[in-house]
């Protein structure tokens, strides 16, 4: 059981499963107890989903996947770290996945904090100062391109996290530049559940 795909091929299998979501069509493949044999000593998911945490955004579930399919890393708002990029690498490194999603969506809690803090000038307290720290960039970015709307805010959090992404891991733009793994930041739309390209690098 190895996964051989394109980054391109990869990102497809995604298209695919969300259109199937997206109809009432789901599948739900790779769910079954042979599939759950097969997985007991080995895994070659075909693409790496680095999401957000929200309660609505169960990656598996949007592109229609099972066991096995998706190496899945989750915090709210996409927040990029140091177990985060670990974490992504070890799934390019040493799983060979070759398709990494960057996975953000409309009305996002995290944004939306950040956005008030950046209105108000009021820091929230705690661990979530952190992540409103790191994603107010795309906040003021939005901003001063003049857009207002958290959603517009989100997808500049999304383009921003895959950037960043790429210079703080070069693990993962050598395998980029190299054509091994495509990079591509994603939006979800929580009424349609349709899942949007926003932001690609690589060859997709």
């Amino acid at each position: 059981m190895t996964t051989n795909l394109s980054p391109a091929q990869a990102w497809q299998k995604l298209i695919d499963g969300n259109a199937r979501f997206v109809g009432g069509e789901s599948v739900h493949p790779n769910q079954d107890a042979a599939r759950r044999s097969e997985l007991v000593d080995e895994q070659h998911p075909f693409a790496i989903i680095f999401g957000c945490s929200d309660s609505r955004l169960a990656a598996e579930i949007i592109f229609d996947l099972g066991l096995g399919d998706a190496f899945v890393v989750r915090t709210a708002g996409h927040v990029l770290g140091d177990a985060v990029i670990g974490s992504l690498e070890y799934g390019v490194d040493v799983l060979n996945v070759p398709l990494i999603v960057v996975l953000g969506h409309d009305s996002c809690g995290a944004v939306t904090a950040a956005k008030n803090t950046v209105e108000t000038g009021e820091m929230p307290r705690g661990g979530l100062r952190d992540l409103v720290e790191r994603i107010t960039p795309s906040v003021l970015a939005a901003q001063r391109a003049g857009f207002t709307d958290v959603n517009d805010m989100v997808i500049e959090n999304v383009r921003q996290s895959t950037e960043r992404l790429l210079d703080s891991s070069r693990a993962v733009s050598e395998a980029v530049d190299e054509g091994k793994v495509a990079v591509v930041g994603v939006t979800y739309r929580l009424a349609d559940g349709k899942a949007e390209c926003v932001s690609g690098f690589g060859a997709l």
